[in-house]
């Protein structure tokens, strides 16, 4: 069996299970986009005290602001994804969760925490080489 061979198998295969496929792969990539805030979302459904307290301690906000950032956060996380999921208005979903990103930026201090940003970019980086 020769290299040729090897190749024209191996992209029968990959045609094969594209087409398979095909139909799901949208979703499969629209799934893997919203992961993150997905994740954060059902995060915060299960860690609501923690999250109240953290934004209570650090703004010193009082209970029901606290509380109602974080189902501001959880509502908005959640519904964009859900309406990114389901192809229904895309474009205000990504605006919604772009919104979503800049709020917890401010937040939790996510701007000024030199540590975090310098992580981010090592991250970056090496995705990037």
């Amino acid at each position: 069996m020769g290299q040729n061979d090897l190749m024209g198998t191996a992209e029968d295969f990959a045609d094969q299970f594209l087409r398979v496929t095909k139909q799901y792969l949208p979703h499969v990539a629209r799934l893997c986009l919203i992961s993150t805030f997905l994740e954060d979302g059902i995060r915060m459904w299960f860690q609501w005290s923690e999250q109240r307290d953290y934004i209570d301690t650090t703004w010193s906000c009082g209970y029901l602001l606290a509380s109602s950032f974080v189902f501001l956060n959880l509502l908005g996380q959640l519904t964009g994804c859900v309406l990114v999921l389901s192809r229904n208005f895309v474009q205000y979903a990504c605006f919604g969760l772009f919104g979503i990103i800049a709020l917890q930026t401010i937040a939790y201090s996510i701007l000024w925490d030199l540590k975090f940003l310098m992580r981010l970019s090592r991250t970056s980086w090496a995705q990037l080489s």
